[in-house]
């Protein structure tokens, strides 16, 4: 019993090393070269480019006071439509008090002027009265009193605009009150109730109150390398695909070119602008993150074939071919435009030519 297993144990051992042999017999003999068929077809082929940019309002304003003060009231808010001229916000003045001490003063003066001009007026008067001095006499007395009425109003209407930002007269246009500068939607108000507000100046940008921009005019605003700017063309068409809206796509018409490269990490770029036409269902809001895909070259109806085909050697192109008899013949081609996938074919090969692609890699985890 004890010999039939161990004939037993040296017939599994023998099977394991023929089957070992056998084994690294086949997997040493060199396996046979495949390679994927591809064949040539008449298509269109474009060169194409992507510029990532942004969407903006092409009318942006920063609506500014008028005049120093504080936030009295805030009329409307971010997101709301405002029409041009209407009211967004109210200020309460704060007076310069060298400008407060002037005006004060010139109303001072201005009253004893008037006085003085109005005793002179009635005194004149009584004596024109009696016919005892002439028209022209008492024209010019007359004519004095008037302006010193005159300057005593401007000077009570000055004082009131510096002290509390608007005139009795004309309290309809109070600087007081700012108002939009266009019609369009109102993007942002950074103030609140209580913060102080400057004019701008000389020395100052001011305080921007709301910022207001003509939403139904948009423009796409990009940056494109230096090498694609030669074959851009004011007019050419765009297509505009917005990252926060992936089923949504544009038209844009590119409208500006600028002649002058900025450098932007290292490379040369230009900035370019396009008209964006948005249809009126989707809300496009501003500083949304976009990509305009331009064609930068065309070739319609071309023979060609994938770029996989090609084999360069030195300056010249080839493709190996297929014969009637299936084996492979390389040909010399002339190409022309690429865009990075297919390519065109001007010489060597014709249509429905099937031509050799790329190696078939075996998959080892089969």
């Amino acid at each position: 019993m004890k010999r039939f297993t161990k004939y037993i144990i040296f017939a599994l051992v023998g099977l394991f090393i023929l089957g070992t042999f056998v084994y690294l017999y086949k997997n040493s003999r060199p396996e046979k070269v495949r390679y994927k068929e591809l064949e040539t077809a008449v298509m269109d082929i474009h060169r194409t480019t992507v510029v990532t940019g942004k969407i903006t309002p092409r009318n942006e304003v920063n609506v500014k006071p008028q005049i120093n003060g504080i936030i009295a009231e805030l009329y409307k808010e971010a997101g709301q439509m405002v029409k041009e001229g209407e009211v967004i916000a109210k200020l309460r003045v704060i007076p310069d008090m060298n400008s407060l001490s002037a005006a004060q003063s010139r109303v001072r003066l201005a009253e004893i002027n008037l006085k003085q001009a109005k005793t002179n007026y009635e005194r004149e008067k009584a004596l024109y009265d009696k016919k005892l001095v002439s028209d022209d006499e008492y024209d010019r007395v007359f004519q004095a009193y008037n302006q010193a009425k005159e300057e005593h109003a401007a000077a009570q209407e000055s004082l009131e605009v510096i002290r509390d930002g608007v005139s009795s007269s004309n309290k309809t246009g109070s600087s007081t009150l700012i108002r939009s500068t266009i019609t369009g939607l109102i993007l942002d108000i950074p103030v609140k109730v209580g913060n102080s507000v400057i004019q701008a100046n000389t020395m100052n940008d001011g305080t921007t109150v709301a910022v207001v921009a003509n939403m139904s005019d948009l423009i796409f605003d990009g940056n494109v390398d230096e090498t694609e700017v030669g074959s851009l063309v004011e007019g050419m068409p765009i297509n505009i695909k917005i990252g926060a809206l992936p089923d949504y796509s544009c038209e844009a018409s590119l409208e500006y070119i600028s002649p002058k490269a900025v450098e932007v990490n290292g490379a040369n770029q230009f900035e370019i602008k396009a008209a964006v036409k948005v249809s009126g269902d989707k809300m496009i809001r501003s500083g949304y993150s976009a990509n305009a895909e331009l064609v930068l070259q065309s070739a319609n109806q071309v023979l060609s074939v994938p770029e996989s085909a090609l084999e360069f050697i030195k300056d010249s192109t080839y493709v190996y071919r297929q014969n009637a008899d299936g084996t492979y013949e390389r040909v010399k081609v002339t190409t022309g435009m690429s865009d990075g996938i297919n390519i065109e074919i001007k010489d060597g090969l014709n249509q429905g030519d099937k031509v050799r692609g790329p190696r078939i890699i075996k998959d080892e985890t089969k």
